[in-house]
């Protein structure tokens, strides 16, 4: 994708490049980021630019809407068909596909009669010793050394520092990197899974792909055993999107269930959709569980079409290797939160990690590789920085200060913001030491311990002369990590205040300081939604 991007906007690239192309440009976004859809706007701008024909205007997916992406999606795909078929009629050679058959599946599950020798945990890609920094195809089995609560016991969320052993694991990393984990289902949930689709935990299989060339599933050994597949593979715990209901309902043989399961996948039945699936963040499993019929004569071919792979989640480190050793740390949140569904509705990674007990009987580990964040530290020494985090967003900042600190950096500069200070007050020993050494300014505001709340945002207008001293004068690097909802709205309206007011900026010359910091990396940001 970086080297399409690079290419397409050569400036050496004649305007009639793409004469000849008709094009349409559909993007996925979120319009609680700052930049909404702006990879598809400016794709759309420079195929024009470059003599494309545009079928239709770009259309902009929003995760925000209530009927999600789907609600501009839909509309759009039925004009782009109608525009194609047109343009590009099919030969009349060619049958269409009848509405409601199944395409064939991408694989076929080979059952074993015997157990092989070679069991699927013996062939797990993960390894306890790689040759090679680890990745997501060979992942590092890091053993569980902490797994503590760092939250107050009346803190309404449970927050955990979690760390890893990494001894021989070939990993390194620096301020501003994350660590992937691969989680797995719970052993109720897999259990449930197999039941409802009448399946055989310990029956081996291996795969065979339909057409020749295709790859074998990344990360899934061969042979495998139904539970491994579960457990460790196929998302059940996740929202299905519409396309599981599209296949389900052609997979379906039950009347009744076929029939409400069509519904529920057709572009009329999409506001139905998001009330019985979306709103309550039903999963996969749920769903299955609903229409038992269809589930438990779903053909395990269709297995690996229908479900999803578990997806890693990336965590910001929240150590340095200067500070501790070949240890890794993170700070998770657990998530858990009720809808109107009776079981609470529980993070996938969050509280697999949250159980996990290192005090048990055999080491625990986790799949685990570290890849680079987005948050780069400046290498100068007498280079200040200005770290702003709300929550847990202060993790990869406390890996920074570590490693500042060790390598003899001043100039840290830290505004943390959380609820009570008696609660979720995230190494608050940690940061006090440092400033009896003088080697960080800490700035908090405790959101719930006046009657007006008071954040981070709050705390840089009251302290602008300094922000903007280090920021124009002695050439700091500023860094905001949290909640993508408001916080990086809230920090950048901050800061255009204090240019204003500080270097008596007019509104226009605010914003393009504003914008020529980002530009140099001088204001980044790590933020989620």
């Amino acid at each position: 994708m970086k080297n399409f991007w690079r290419f397409i906007f050569r400036k050496s690239l004649p305007s009639s490049s793409l004469c000849q192309m008709d094009f349409a440009v559909l993007g996925l976004g979120d319009s609680s980021y700052a930049k909404f859809n702006f990879v598809a706007k400016k794709l759309h701008r420079r195929l024009l630019q470059l003599g494309g024909s545009a079928l239709l205007p770009p259309c902009l997916g929003d995760d925000q809407h209530e009927l999600g992406p789907d609600a501009a999606i839909d509309p759009w795909v039925g004009d782009l068909w109608e525009k194609i078929m047109v343009m590009y009629p099919v030969p009349l050679d060619i049958p269409e596909i009848p509405h409601g058959v199944p395409l064939p599946s991408k694989f076929i599950f080979q059952f074993l009669q015997e157990v092989p020798s070679i069991g699927a945990e013996e062939l797990n890609i993960a390894s306890s010793a790689p040759q090679t920094p680890p990745s997501e195809l060979q992942p590092f089995l890091a053993p569980v050394i902490t797994n503590q609560r760092v939250t107050g016991p009346q803190h309404f969320q449970d927050v955990r520092l979690i760390e890893f052993d990494i001894t021989d694991s070939n990993i390194s990393f620096a301020a501003g990197d994350v660590v992937f984990i691969l989680p797995s289902n719970s052993e109720a949930h897999t259990q449930q899974f197999c039941q409802v689709l009448c399946l055989d935990p310990n029956q081996f299989f291996t795969l065979k792909p339909r057409e020749p060339g295709v790859p074998d599933p990344p990360g899934l050994p061969q042979p495998c055993t139904v539970w491994h597949l579960v457990s460790q593979y196929l998302d059940i715990a996740s929202v299905p999107r519409r396309s599981f209901f599209e296949l389900l309902a052609c997979l379906s043989q039950h009347a009744l269930e076929r029939e409400k399961l069509l519904e529920l996948s057709s572009a009329r039945g999409q506001e139905e959709l998001w009330e019985y699936c979306n709103r309550p963040r039903r999963t996969i499993l749920e769903v299955l569980c609903d229409f038992p019929h269809t589930a438990g004569a779903i053909p395990p071919d269709y297995l690996l079409d229908l479900i999803p792979r578990i997806r890693p989640r990336a965590f910001s480190i929240a150590s340095s290797l200067l500070a501790h050793p070949r240890r890794l740390q993170i700070l998770v949140a657990v998530v858990k939160y009720q809808t109107r569904l009776k079981e609470p509705r529980r993070g996938l990674c969050s509280s697999w990690l949250a159980s996990l007990n290192p005090g048990q009987a055999g080491p625990v580990r986790v799949p685990l590789w570290v890849r680079p964040g987005s948050l780069v530290f400046p290498e100068t020494p007498d280079t200040p920085i200005i770290m702003v985090g709300a929550g847990t967003g202060v993790a990869p900042f406390r890996a920074a200060i570590q490693e500042r600190v060790a390598h003899g950096q001043t100039g840290n500069f830290l505004f943390f913001g959380c609820r009570q200070r008696d609660q979720d007050f995230y190494w608050q020993t940690e940061w006090q030491k440092l400033e009896q050494k003088g080697c960080l300014t800490l700035v908090t505001a405790f959101s719930r311990e006046q009657e007006k709340k008071v954040y981070v945002q709050h705390r840089l207008r009251e302290l602008g002369p300094l922000v903007w001293e280090l920021l124009d004068g002695q050439g700091a690097y500023f860094y905001l990590a949290g909640n993508a909802k408001y916080l990086p709205t809230d920090v950048s309206e901050a800061l255009m205040s204090i240019f204003q007011e500080e270097g008596r900026l007019s509104t226009a010359d605010a914003s393009a300081y504003l914008a020529r910091l980002q530009q140099t990396l001088r204001f980044q940001t790590e933020t989620w939604a």
